[in-house]
């Protein structure tokens, strides 16, 4: 009852400005004197940085972020311009340009070529430092809106991180997201875990780095992983064959969960089972077998591009709500033959979309 009364509260006070926010307003700014409902309409509408940006109008706008229903907070929206990053890091490039020229100092280039190369090696340098002032931001950014919310207030809708996989900046959000999941209501919760580098820029090393990155961050920051309804995960590969079960077993909210690019040291028969899992995604993954034992709640399944040989490389057990299934794939010679007619005559799919860039399957 108290903490209903207090919500009633706090939606009481967010339908008129009060006297202490609204500081000195300037009589031709309409907007400011709006009720508090409609300008954070309007403060949802915008990304994080332009909504932040509104903070510094009056006293009253500075408190509208940690008010809002959506929380939408994503490094790759805070990246700095390219003409910003050159001018912060001088020094990064004069040591890029320099290590370039030491090293190819004996590799009988052209001037051309040699250009070539220290361009790409500045370019790559700034990306990466961009990328870690962007995942600052992003932390930063959490923490700050998140300290600031009323725990008796409004529901949190959605609240949504997207981040790159690199130095503290995710251990520091997930502290802020399992402080704000232990205080406040939040209906959906979700990671979307970024690398630095693209799917078909990694290689066997990078995947193993991210993974190791990955399983530190996962155990530190358990209680937030536990909270989560969204989960995508990219370019990851896993020392120990059982950790993917760990996620499952862990992420026990999750209606959604997304594999791209990933793997295991030795390729693993994952078998899941997930009580509320509604929608899987599994694209271009090494899995010798994926087998869907108990997901009774799954309703939608991208199956796409994988290597395994085997036949088939997916089975169905307990999925009696599955109806959306999209699968592709380019086939090898090794590959077997995939059968639909028996691949999928234990599921109720009604829905199927296929890709497949060969004549393995009848």
């Amino acid at each position: 009852m108290a903490k209903s009364s207090r919500r009633r509260r706090a939606a009481k006070l967010m339908d008129r400005p009060s006297a202490s926010t609204m500081g000195e307003v300037n009589p031709d700014d309409r907007i400011s004197s709006l009720p508090n409902d409609i300008l954070l309409n309007i403060l949802d509408r915008l990304d994080v940085r332009n909504a932040a940006r509104t903070s510094v109008l009056l006293r009253r706008w500075s408190q509208l972020p940690a008010m809002l229903p959506r929380l939408v907070i994503s490094a790759p929206d805070l990246l700095p311009s390219e003409t910003k990053t050159k001018k912060t890091n001088g020094k990064l490039v004069r040591r890029t340009k320099a290590a370039v020229a030491e090293a190819l100092a004996n590799a009988g280039l052209s001037n051309a070529e040699l250009v070539q190369r220290t361009n790409a090696a500045v370019a790559k340098a700034l990306a990466d430092a961009a990328k870690v002032v962007a995942n600052t931001a992003a932390a930063k950014a959490t923490k700050s809106i998140l300290a600031r919310r009323d725990p008796g207030g409004c529901t949190i809708r959605l609240l949504s991180m997207t981040f790159y996989l690199k130095d503290d900046a995710p251990i520091s959000v997930g502290h802020s997201v399992a402080s704000a999941m232990a205080t406040c209501k939040i209906e959906k919760a979700e990671f979307i875990v970024l690398t630095e580098k693209e799917c078909l820029e990694c290689d066997v090393y990078d995947m193993e780095n991210y993974g190791t990155r990955f399983v530190s961050f996962f155990n530190e920051c358990v209680n937030a992983f536990a909270g989560l309804t969204r989960l995508h995960l990219q370019n990851l590969r896993f020392a120990k064959s059982d950790f993917v079960s760990n996620i499952l077993v862990t992420c026990k909210k999750l209606n959604y969960l997304g594999f791209l690019n990933c793997d295991t040291e030795d390729w693993i028969t994952l078998q899941v089972e997930h009580a509320q899992l509604s929608e899987l995604s599994i694209v271009n993954c090494r899995f010798d077998m994926v087998k869907l034992a108990w997901v009774p709640k799954l309703t939608c399944l991208a199956f796409e591009f994988w290597v395994s040989f085997r036949k088939p490389p997916l089975s169905f057990g307990h999925v009696p709500l599955l109806e959306v299934l999209r699968l592709s794939n380019v086939a090898l010679n090794r590959h077997k033959m995939v059968k639909l007619s028996t691949f999928l005559h234990e599921t109720s799919v009604r829905d199927l979309r296929l890709g497949f860039k060969s004549e393995k399957h009848s």
